[in-house]
């Protein structure tokens, strides 16, 4: 799974074949939580401080996420989205 972006110690993966509905997974040391694009918790769990984050970061970069899905999608090759700063 590759990763996509990485700050503050989250790393932000996507899977290239991965299922409905679009999300990405954060990691979080031993926490992982997948969230979808409007920054939803869909499953798992990370600390509150590093969940906020990751929902900010989705908000900055919906599009390249959606960009990103499509891509997958079809197979392609997904790019890496810029870092929290």
């Amino acid at each position: 799974m590759p990763t996509i972006s990485m700050f503050y110690g989250i790393l932000i993966r996507m899977y290239y074949d991965d299922h409905n509905p679009p999300h990405i997974h954060a990691i979080y040391g031993d926490d992982t939580a997948c969230f979808d694009f409007d920054g939803e918790l869909i499953e798992g769990d990370i600390p509150k401080k590093q969940r906020k984050l990751v929902e900010a970061w989705i908000a900055i970069h919906h599009d390249e996420l959606v960009a990103n899905w499509k891509l997958a999608e079809n197979g392609e090759q997904i790019f890496k989205i810029e870092p929290l700063k």
